[in-house]
């Protein structure tokens, strides 16, 4: 998959309505982006989406980042994905992972337990559908006595990717995934996770090159960089209170005080105090932030680091929201120098 072509991709989580989701992907790959990937989350039904992009589109890369593993049956996620790959020809990418229990239980109402588990099953359920148009599977965490497709799949090879954040979840991917997709990586992220995955595909008998190694990008384009870092410390404060998986992280990337910071101003419901927690060398190392110029330069960062594909994250909300994505797109667009 990889060649001399700059590549970049978009993600889109919500905040446009669903019709400019679809014309933002239609504008984005008439911009040269090779793919546009749909979070699940609170922004409408993903895979209605990217069969409406299927239909409106004929180059560009589609994508789920990510489709959680527990609030859909894995038939279903057969289905979803066999039919957007039918309507794009073959365009789709099944991004896959297992959410977080701070949402899958509360919002949804479905127990959460042996992520990795659930993960790994449905991905062979998945992949069985897709191969035979049936499947019988019992494992720890899925039971199937039996289902079968009542047509004959055109596209039986869907590439399948995971979200990871830590070295377990990295190591599945090196095991079983076509690419990995992680998130508010740093220039750092992409050499130990390739060191990691390697490890991972070869003890499977695979070869690592033949891994995608992607990255969701928060990405906000401004007039100046402090305006642009002001758009997204709202964003990294949420993500870094409510996930505890993602305060871990970004520990680990080096901001342990920050963190627990942020972490214990949300635990007692101070939304302000966790947004002045965040410090612009968290947003700097994690983002792509700046001016129009500065973000291209940022994400050609990524690029050199390690990542086969940067995917820039804009994040807007509000009646303007489309808007804000429109000209996050303009201004890093690949190929553009002005």
């Amino acid at each position: 998959m990889r060649g001399a072509v700059a590549r970049i991709g978009v993600a889109i989580s919500g905040g446009p309505n669903p019709a400019e989701i679809v014309d933002l992907v239609v504008l984005a790959e008439t911009l040269g982006y090779e793919s546009a990937w749909l979070a699940e989350g609170h922004g409408g039904d993903q895979f209605a989406l990217l069969a409406a992009c299927a239909v409106r589109t004929s180059r560009i890369r589609l994508g789920t980042s990510i489709s959680s593993v527990f609030v859909r049956t894995a038939p279903t996620i057969a289905m979803a994905a066999s039919t957007v790959a039918d309507l794009s020809g073959g365009r789709f990418i099944l991004g896959l992972g297992s959410s977080h229990k701070a949402q899958v239980e509360p919002e949804h109402g479905v127990p959460y337990s042996k992520p990795l588990t659930r993960t790994r099953e449905t991905v062979a359920v998945v992949r069985e559908l897709l191969r035979t148009g049936r499947v019988r599977f019992e494992g720890q965490t899925l039971r199937i006595e039996a289902f079968d497709f009542w047509y004959a799949p055109r596209h039986r090879n869907i590439p399948v990717y995971l979200s990871a954040v830590f070295a377990k979840g990295i190591a599945l991917c090196g095991e079983v995934a076509d690419g990995i997709i992680l998130t508010r990586s740093t220039l750092q992220t992409a050499a130990r996770v390739r060191a990691q995955l390697a490890e991972a595909a070869r003890g499977a008998g695979r070869d690592p090159d033949h891994i995608e190694v992607t990255t969701l990008l928060p990405t906000s384009v401004g007039e100046t960089r402090d305006s642009a870092f002001a758009a997204l410390r709202p964003g990294l404060a949420f993500y870094l209170g409510f996930f505890p998986r993602y305060n871990r992280m970004m520990a680990e990337h080096g901001f342990p005080d920050e963190a627990a910071a942020i972490a214990e101003a949300w635990k007692r419901g101070d939304t302000q105090a966790a947004e002045r927690a965040v410090s612009d060398a968290m947003i700097d190392a994690t983002s792509i932030a700046g001016t129009a110029e500065q973000c291209r330069a940022k994400i050609e960062a990524y690029r050199r680091s390690g990542f086969d594909l940067p995917i820039i994250s804009p994040f807007a909300r509000g009646l303007d929201a489309a808007e804000r994505f429109a000209a996050a797109l303009h201004a890093c667009a690949p190929g553009r120098n002005d």
